[in-house]
């Protein structure tokens, strides 16, 4: 369990880093090798989500969604200083709830 919520966040990380190099390049005028590093990171991106050991691309991916959505409030409080609002919290908490139903909910074969 340790190993898929690491592999969730190293993926979340990467998506919202890679992202938000690009968004600095394009939008406020940062470096290409701010869109250069910010592609690769997205690469990695790719990859990271194949490392975990859930069989079914779906779940995984539907999983990440939940686990992304309480990623991009942290950034956008730590990097973006815009702090979550009650809302925020409830619905990223909500989400996380999600993750852990489909990812670990007992389920017959």
């Amino acid at each position: 369990m340790f190993t898929a919520v690491l592999l969730f966040m190293v993926a979340g990380l990467a998506e919202i880093g890679g992202g938000y190099l690009i968004w600095l390049w394009l939008r406020e005028s940062k470096p290409l090798s701010y869109g250069i590093w910010g592609g690769i990171i997205l690469i990695a991106y790719g990859i990271i989500p194949t490392l975990q050991s859930f069989p079914s691309f779906g779940k995984v991916y539907a999983a990440y969604g939940g686990a992304f959505v309480m990623l991009a409030i942290l950034w956008g409080w730590l990097v973006d200083k815009q702090a979550p609002d009650r809302y925020d919290i409830i619905g990223g908490l909500i989400c996380l709830i999600g993750v852990a139903v489909i990812l670990w909910a007992p389920r017959s074969a």
